[in-house]
């Protein structure tokens, strides 16, 4: 396996947690505590996949289900797609990364926005602030999202694997730190056998086929 696709069956991708069931917990801190810790453990599993997650929007991605789409590393949205932050509409507040990854990847101010209005974006609002990476057609979009993964599965893991690994410790990083890691980590990976496959295939005018 190369690649993790999450795509909902049915009309909606994630309207977020079961509210009633936040109702059930408010008496105790600690099962609060619990129930968001559940769901940040498994989002950060995502995140921190050495396998690319791509996830695949239909219908709509409140809240919960938006935050589930920001711990994915690549996002298609079929035309009919909603996708917001729902929580400050009934008082709430992001409890499983929102409010970190979403200034993350548009920008504080543009976060802000989407978190205090709790107004819902469109797909095209969406992809043009950069929280979905391409937009199709609703009949299209299954076999869009498992096209893309196919092409993954073509790529090397362990490359992609360290692609991710350097992006996501680089961002916490001032510049030439980021810069120093990924010289520390490219170098030996260059030696690798999936990279002399590569460098073969590229001479040999094929496509690789690299070890599963």
């Amino acid at each position: 396996m190369r690649c993790v696709l999450i795509q909902a069956q049915g009309k909606h991708f994630c309207t977020g947690a079961d509210l009633d069931e936040v109702k059930s917990l408010r008496d105790s801190v600690e099962a609060l505590e619990r129930f968001l810790a559940t769901g940040l453990a498994v989002f950060r599993r995502l995140e921190q996949s050495p396998l690319p997650v791509v996830a695949a929007v239909q219908g709509l991605a409140l809240a919960g289900g938006l935050e589930l789409v920001l711990a994915c590393d690549v996002a298609l949205a079929a035309e009919s797609a909603r996708l917001g932050d729902q929580h400050a509409q009934f008082g709430l507040v992001p409890g499983w990364g929102g409010s970190q990854r979403l200034p993350r990847l548009i920008g504080r101010r543009r976060a802000l926005e989407l978190m205090l209005s709790a107004r819902w974006l469109d797909a095209g609002e969406a992809l043009a602030l950069g929280l979905v990476n391409r937009v199709v057609a609703d009949d299209d979009l299954h076999g869009q999202a498992v096209e893309f993964c196919r092409g993954l599965a073509g790529r090397s893991k362990p490359g992609l694997a360290l692609m991710k690994q350097l992006v996501d410790r680089g961002l916490d990083l001032p510049l030439q730190e980021a810069l120093d890691l990924e010289l520390t980590l490219a170098a030996p990976a260059l030696q690798s056998d999936d990279v002399s496959e590569g460098l073969a295939a590229f001479t040999e005018k094929r496509a690789p086929r690299f070890s599963r």
